[in-house]
């Protein structure tokens, strides 16, 4: 072997593809073995029986070759180096803040935290479940409201959540919703996009008069945009005098210090928790906070994470009422909301923990002592620097001087906000120094003793006023009281991290979510400070390495798609479901065909694309399933017809979300396009596409792409996520453009457009992961991922089908990215149900793969390319093995209802602890031999759901409730 590397070819030694090879799990040997179990000579036969010959592309991709790691990590850090951090006094609801390095290292770049699947199998998420209650504790505590939900996306849409949760909540016959004019303009644009689809006429104003109006619902900012800080008490009770649902949004580091929404009668809290050790990242990834009175608890959106009981009595938690409602309501839901953003909310509840409450009034107060000062030097220097009473942000009167301050400011490295040809803003932070207010100062003429200065504003004790501060207690829980040296912050998360099964432990094989490898050169660039500390409205030419790195990647997006115009600003899949229904009905609006407003749906599709539907005021037309799964070509053209003049769009997931490549897709996509309507592709599968055919080639529209999922950023424990959207040519002017920072240049077809998400790229800091990917797979490299995932699942189905039925397939037997396991029949035998299997699995150390979704009593698969021949098997073994314990009840060697997996999961408790089931200890935590060498523990037995929603609490519970139980 060494001699025939001496003598080989100089460009087999680069190995320029070897990232390739580290991203996809079998290599040569196993690939050809699993191909000889499925009965095909090689990969390329069995893609040839998978995906329909007449939508294969015809060529590769256009996408350069497979670039090395080290070389995709010194070209995204050239073009890094093109933006400029300048220091931040932009505000507007991004603010510059220090992540705690405990926190940094430990959750923020731990892949046993970022990893993770969303907590739907609570036994072995408690770890995740406990931060996001913490976190859920942190925003009761600070927003004075009795219940808050784990997070939304960011403020902007929280706003528009508000504004449909009011009108779900408020008896008052009035269609219009108030605004106050001081709330943010990025707030403003979203809730006016998301209006004008529910049919809610907005009412501008200032604060204080929105209770004259004739209003179903109010939003106030406070602390507002100019900065100004306000009592709402007397406006919110007249408001609500009048059948008015008031909802506040606010700022979590303010709300340290001042009342708090609920204390002056507000109905909903929302904001976002950035400042709480969140780099701004270019806008985002950043969690959304959202509360409220617990009488509204059932209109609320989002997950709420609560308390239960597992079967042996101890506390437990899991996500409460039915909190993946828009897959059970479909239309009626809430909200389309599926993705949150955990991972930043346990950042953000992690860094309350760190600080304490003492730490958090402290660094609170030192921010408003920087604003206050700078206040008092600008009026010694003759500057009306506007309100008497802020918390970190004032608006100043500069005149004709405007503009020579803000290039002085820029000069020496600050970035203020332009409110005006006449005035500035400037807003304070965490990071700010007694050096930056000397300076800042200076490049306003100002020239002062900042000591003097600060002794000045002590003695007057700031300019909060007295009635505004709080009086009550914050985060008296001993979770906030305890971990503040590292040591036992690092032990406390590490604590944590044990209690959950993340990919850094074995496969997650859920369908339809796609839990493959987040590669660790993927994620370096997230924390660059190039891209973690730039302000989305920072001046465009600071941001080129930021622009180029994402028009990059929309290239990348285009060639994949074969679509030509990319939308970045959708910050989930559910937001890009919404950016693309909502690109389709401006497209019609523009032709005068506002009459069109059915969207044809089938009836195995997600169950977010009805509730989007809906909020883009659509009229839901459910399309039927043939006996093999398919879309029913017959009905869909009878309903086609039927609503001819009224069709605006079809959604269709392709690979279907049975799992199945449909033969007929072109002829659906021609159905749809013959009676006027768009065809909306969901992208949920698009993993099973890229490189082998194309939403374009299939005669798609528009199409959302979970980033989280093809293009491999992590899924967090249920968020970040990313859903950009391409679209076809002439969709490409309805695409959502941003009012404070443009999406493009200024010609741009979309330019006015109203916003989907608060940031004009939504989560941009979490866009390298995927452009790293692409660059170091290359377009054969993609390809080939495609290729053995379909090889991965046809594998398993194959192993399994003789033990499970296998419930779809295509026309020659094959699957393709996942399939769909029938556990129905043996439900019917045993009692034995898909949630049994489940927990089983957990026992094996197991995700579960996902349950009851496309059909109910059934479970998905969904290997991924990047799992190996090796955890394949663990994972078919295992099944194979529960499906032996099954037929030991058939049988009736166990009870019906007192077996392994009635029982599972097993914890260490059930170990030790006395034993009187008919199998033994073994048999319950040790199933097969390989279990024992990696054993997971799940650390509470089954959840009781039923408990924890007839005994409703979201809250920390006392300490000595876990303490009685150890």
């Amino acid at each position: 072997m060494t001699d025939s590397l001496l003598s080989a070819p100089l460009a087999r030694l680069e190995q320029r593809d070897a990232f390739i090879h580290r991203h996809l799990g079998p290599n040569a040997d196993e690939v050809a073995r699993m191909c000889a179990t499925l009965g095909v000579d090689n990969l390329d036969t069995l893609i040839e029986q998978t995906v329909p010959a007449g939508i294969r592309l015809e060529a590769p991709l256009p996408l350069a070759a497979a670039t090395p790691e080290h070389e995709a990590l010194a070209r995204l850090k050239a073009i890094a180096d093109r933006n400029v951090v300048n220091k931040s006094m932009i505000g507007m609801g991004y603010y510059g803040t220090h992540t705690p390095a405990v926190i940094l290292r430990n959750v923020m770049e731990n892949p046993g935290w970022y990893t993770a699947y969303t907590p739907y199998q609570a036994e072995i998420s408690q770890g995740r479940l406990e931060a996001l209650l913490t976190y859920q504790q942190m925003v009761i505590d600070l927003t004075g409201l009795e219940l808050a939900n784990a997070s939304l996306l960011d403020e902007a849409t929280a706003a528009a959540e508000a504004m449909t949760m009011a009108r779900r909540v408020s008896k008052s016959k009035s269609n219009a919703f108030f605004i106050d004019e001081a709330c943010f303009p990025q707030t403003i644009d979203v809730v006016r996009t998301r209006a004008h689809y529910f049919g809610y006429e907005l009412v501008f104003g200032k604060a204080e008069d929105a209770a004259l109006h004739e209003v179903f619902g109010a939003l106030l900012q406070y602390p507002n945009a100019r900065g100004e800080v306000t009592d709402l008490s007397e406006t919110i009770a007249a408001a609500k005098a009048k059948g008015t649902v008031v909802a506040v949004a606010s700022d979590l580091m303010a709300l340290v210090l001042l009342k708090s929404p609920g204390a002056m009668g507000a109905d909903i809290a929302l904001g976002s928790a950035q400042r709480f050790g969140v780099p701004m990242g270019f806008g985002g990834p950043h969690a959304a906070f959202f509360a409220t009175r617990e009488a509204h608890v059932r209109s609320m959106p989002g997950r709420i994470i609560g308390v239960s009981k597992d079967a042996r009595g101890k506390t437990a938690l899991r996500m409460a009422l039915q909190t993946r409602e828009q897959h059970i309501r479909r239309e009626k839901a809430n909200s389309n909301i599926c993705t949150s953003q955990v991972l930043l909310a346990n950042m953000a509840g992690f860094y309350a923990v760190y600080h304490g409450p003492q730490g958090l009034r402290t660094i609170a107060a030192r921010i408003h002592r920087f604003a206050a000062m700078l206040a008092a030097g600008l009026r010694d220097a003759g500057f009306d620097a506007g309100s008497n009473a802020f918390f970190d942000t004032i608006e100043v009167d500069t005149g004709p001087r405007t503009t020579a301050i803000a290039d002085a400011a820029l000069a020496a490295g600050y970035n203020l906000r332009r409110v005006s040809d006449s005035r500035l803003g400037l807003s304070v932070d965490e990071t700010t120094t007694r050096e930056d207010i000397a300076v800042v100062l200076g490049c306003f003429g100002a020239t002062t003793d900042v000591d003097a200065l600060d002794a000045r504003v002590a003695q007057a004790g700031g300019r909060l006023p007295s009635a505004l501060l709080r009086g009550d207690a914050i985060l008296a829980h001993p979770v906030f009281n305890t971990h503040h040296t590292e040591h036992e912050m690092l032990r406390y998360l590490k604590k944590l991290q044990n209690r959950d099964l993340a990919l850094d432990h074995s496969m997650i094989s859920l369908g339809s979510c796609t839990m493959k490898l987040n590669a660790t050169s993927e994620m370096i660039p997230v924390t660059w400070p190039e891209f973690a500390n730039l302000h989305p409205f920072a001046p465009r030419e600071q941001a080129a390495g930021y622009l180029e790195m994402i028009e990059g990647l929309a290239d990348y997006l285009r060639a994949i798609t074969g679509l030509p115009a990319v939308c970045m600003q959708p910050n989930s899949g559910a937001q890009g479901e919404y950016a693309g229904l909502v690109a389709i009905a401006r497209y019609h609006a523009s032709r005068g065909d506002t009459q069109r407003t059915v969207c044809l749906i089938p009836r195995s599709a997600h169950g977010t694309n009805p509730a989007t539907a809906q909020m883009c005021g659509m009229q839901v037309v459910v399309v039927d399933c043939d006996d093999n799964g398919n879309v029913d070509v017959a009905d869909l053209k009878a309903k086609a017809e039927q609503h001819a003049g009224r069709l605006a769009a079809l959604m269709i997931t392709y690979p279907s979300t049975h799992g199945v490549f449909e033969e007929s897709i072109r002829e659906i996509c021609a159905i749809v396009h013959a009676h006027g309507g768009q065809v909306y592709m969901d992208g949920a599968n698009l993993n099973a596409q890229v490189g082998l055919t194309s939403p374009a080639t299939i005669g798609a529209d528009v199409t959302h792409m979970n980033l989280h999922k093809t293009f491999c950023i992590p899924h967090g424990g249920g968020g970040p996520g990313m859903g950009p959207i391409a679209l076809a040519a002439h969709l490409a002017p309805f695409m959502a453009d941003h009012v404070v920072q443009p999406t493009g240049g200024a010609g741009r077809a979309n330019l006015g457009q109203g916003a989907v998400s608060a940031a004009p790229f939504g989560s941009a800091s979490i866009l390298p992961i995927s452009w790293m990917y692409i660059t170091m797979m290359g377009g054969e490299g993609l390809k080939r991922a495609t290729e053995v995932a379909i090889l991965n699942a046809n594998y398993l189905a194959t192993r399994l089908q003789q033990h499970y039925p296998v419930l779809y397939t295509g026309s020659q037997g094959r699957v393709a990215h996942e399939c769909i396991l029938d556990i129905r029949p043996i439900k019917a035998a045993t009692g034995i149900s898909e949630v049994d299997i489940a927990k089983r699995l957990m026992d094996y150390g197991f995700h579960a793969p996902t349950m009851s979704f496309p059909v109910a009593g059934t479970i998905m698969v969904e290997p991924t390319e990047s799992e190996d021949l090796h955890e394949l098997e663990r994972f078919a073994d295992a099944m194979i093995a529960i499906r032996e314990e099954i037929r030991q009840i058939e049988n009736g060697s166990w009870p019906a209802d007192d077996n392994p997996l009635k029982n599972a999961p097993h914890t260490q408790a059930d170990f030790i602890g006395e034993w009187s089931r008919p199998y033994s200890r073994e048999q319950a935590v040790f199933p097969l031999p390989w279990v024992a060498e990696n054993k997971f523990w799940p650390s509470v037995n089954r959840i009781d759901d039923v408990y924890g929603d007839r005994n409703l609490f979201c809250a920390c519970v006392p300490m000595s409730d876990y303490e009685s139980e150890s």
